[in-house]
């Protein structure tokens, strides 16, 4: 009995421990359960929600970009893509390895991986591949449980209709550059583009949008159940050009192969409704990136498709320089509407022997005369007495030499020279530099823009800028109206003495550009021509006519100019057009611009807010 007894205390007591270490393992469980469900259970809670929805943000819809009349000059494709969410894979490595399996990535998708994975962020997809074929996305989706973190996307392709035709203009888009993101993920985003040229450029934040976001349902491996939420993204701005695509491809047609930019304004209210570069390129390669081998040979080739050489390509202006050294000689008092000036055939300053470009001379001229005839006699003799200082400062108020508020990137200044920026080159200015400066040679240098400006102001009489934007978002830009620009401080009868010699370039007998007059029935063209040397003629060569400038070589030849407005006597559009080494301004330049304002008048853009018809398929 008393065995019994012990036994029996004995199992009691130990069932009192194993009872006593039972409420104090379900205290302590309890107690954690508490913590976990009262005082943590927000932020458990949140956890689990985090293992089940996984958030992402959308890439905005790039702003479209679209003519004067709403042809689509820069717009969006969609294309299926692959994208790989680091977060949602624990082992990146072996997901891209199997991917790699069903989809074969290139050693520069790879490498492109390999640097996006080290500069993104983890919450921010990143690109495996883009342009995803129905058999790729089949094969992805088969063995989605076998990837996590890779989700087969739509996304955005910017598009150029019409391509090379536009590309100096639109611009175009690249990848974002580490420098570009910075701290901003939106940028990050597979898809995402800035500008790198053109209105894609300088237009970039309004082209840009906002980003959105979306919340899907996913299970354990990753696979998305549902779609939760969505905040859809606030696409980027509509841009409105001023350009009227039908005029510019026109304008390209009548460039033909040659090395040329002409720009056509409407020189009221400086809108421009056509600025042609040829040659040019595929704006549309630089989204997915340029091979080496296109890249050598673009920059290789003399002819600079990369630049657009309208805005950024810098020409002595020749002879068409010469109604701002008139006007200046008016300007300054040292000239006056009846004086004439004799030409010989050549002005001599010390040893030195200046020549007309008409041998034997042109005798006495006016000033109407002389830019009529384009005597450089008469305008060497104008600069003499008005003073480089006079003709620099006329020259600015005209634009040229001046940087441009133009709404492009890479716009140039030129160069309209005195003798204060000569002494910063360690040089002293001569009566021979001012001389030489009256023909628009020397050092003097101006873009095609920048003569379109010029003779836009001589035609109106205002300080008009040129500009390509008209609307952002639909709300109109400025300089819709001339009544928003200044009147220049040029005396109204000595701009009309230089648009009457303009006139009788064109339409009097003797006129250098007579072949360019306009075959509309009572509109009439004033244009000016100008040839441009880029090597020194030895006055021997000039005197024995040994000099025929078509028998050098086509880099040495003289560029062809032609600067003109219309109609004469209500004047709306004005036209600059360069042909690098086309020898003769009046034998290449003046036709090809009477063309090119042939095209302008007829559709006239200017005065209509509807297209009057493409003349040229859209590409």
């Amino acid at each position: 009995m008393k065995r019994e007894g012990k036994r029996t205390t004995l199992f009691t007591r130990r069932a009192l421990v194993m009872m006593a270490g039972q409420v104090a393992a379900l205290s302590v469980l309890g107690v954690r359960l508490y913590r976990v469900q009262v005082e943590e259970g927000a932020r458990y809670a949140t956890l689990a929600e985090s293992n089940r929805i996984s958030a992402r943000l959308l890439a905005p819809t790039r702003g479209r970009i679209l003519d004067r009349f709403g042809t689509v000059v820069a717009g969006n494709d969609l294309n299926w893509r692959a994208l790989l969410l680091a977060e949602e894979t624990t082992d990146v490595a072996a997901t891209l390895a199997k991917f790699n399996d069903i989809v074969p990535l290139a050693d520069h998708d790879r490498a492109r991986i390999a640097r996006d994975m080290k500069h993104t962020r983890q919450f921010i997809p990143v690109l495996l591949r883009d342009f995803l074929s129905w058999d790729d996305m089949a094969k992805i989706e088969v063995h989605v449980p076998d990837l996590p973190g890779v989700i087969v996307d739509v996304g955005t392709t910017r598009r150029y209709p019409f391509g090379a035709d536009m590309a100096h203009v639109a611009g175009y888009v690249a990848p974002p550059s580490e420098d570009d993101s910075g701290d901003d993920p939106v940028l990050a985003l597979p898809g995402m583009r800035v500008g790198r040229a053109g209105v894609e450029k300088s237009h970039d934040d309004d082209l840009r949008g906002v980003a959105g976001q979306v919340q899907m349902e996913v299970n354990s491996v990753g696979r998305v159940i549902r779609e939760l939420d969505r905040t859809e993204g606030q696409p980027g701005d509509e841009l409105r050009l001023t350009i009227d695509m039908a005029l510019q491809q026109a304008t390209l047609a009548h460039l033909g192969d040659q090395s040329a930019s002409a720009v056509v304004m409407d020189c009221t209210n400086g809108e421009v409704l056509a600025m042609a570069t040829n040659p040019s390129f595929d704006p549309s390669l630089f989204d997915a990136g340029i091979s080496q081998s296109q890249w050598e040979a673009w920059t290789s080739d003399r002819r600079t498709p990369l630049i657009n050489k309208a805005l950024a390509g810098v020409y002595p202006p020749g002879s068409t320089f010469k109604m701002a050294v008139g006007l200046a000689a008016l300007q300054a008092g040292a000239l006056t509407p009846e004086d004439r000036i004799v030409c010989p055939g050549y002005i001599d300053l010390g040893d030195t022997r200046f020549h007309c470009w008409k041998k034997g001379g042109h005798g006495a001229l006016d000033l109407r005369g002389g830019l009529k005839n384009s005597c450089d006699v008469f305008f060497y003799h104008a600069a003499r007495r008005a003073g480089i200082d006079a003709v620099a400062d006329v020259a600015r108020k005209f634009g040229l030499g001046t940087d441009l508020p133009v709404d492009l990137p890479g716009g140039r200044t030129g160069l309209i020279p005195t003798p204060e920026w000569r002494q910063k080159h360690h040089r002293h200015w001569g009566a021979a530099d001012t001389i030489i400066a009256g023909i628009g040679q020397g050092v003097i240098l101006a873009t095609p823009l920048q003569l379109a400006t010029y003779v836009s102001r001589i035609a109106t009489g205002r300080a008009v800028v040129p500009h390509v934007t008209r609307t952002i978002g639909g709300e109109a830009q400025p300089g819709a109206t001339a009544a928003e620009y200044p009147v220049l401080d040029i005396p109204e009868e000595a701009l009309a003495l230089a648009r009457g010699g303009m006139f009788a370039v064109v339409n009097e007998a003797g006129g250098t550009a007579r072949h360019a007059r306009l075959d509309i029935p009572g509109v009439q063209l004033a244009g000016k021509t100008g040839s441009s040397q880029v090597r020194h003629v030895s006055r021997w060569a000039r005197e024995h006519g040994h000099f025929n400038s078509a028998q050098l070589p086509w880099e040495f030849r003289p560029h062809a100019l032609f600067v003109c407005f219309a109609p004469y006597d209500a004047p709306r559009y004005a036209c600059a057009v360069v042909i690098e080494h086309g020898n003769a301004g009046a034998d290449v330049a003046a036709p090809l611009a009477r063309d090119i304002m042939t095209d302008a008048l007829t559709r006239d853009p200017a005065r209509r807010e509807i297209a009057p018809g493409q003349t040229v398929a859209q590409g």
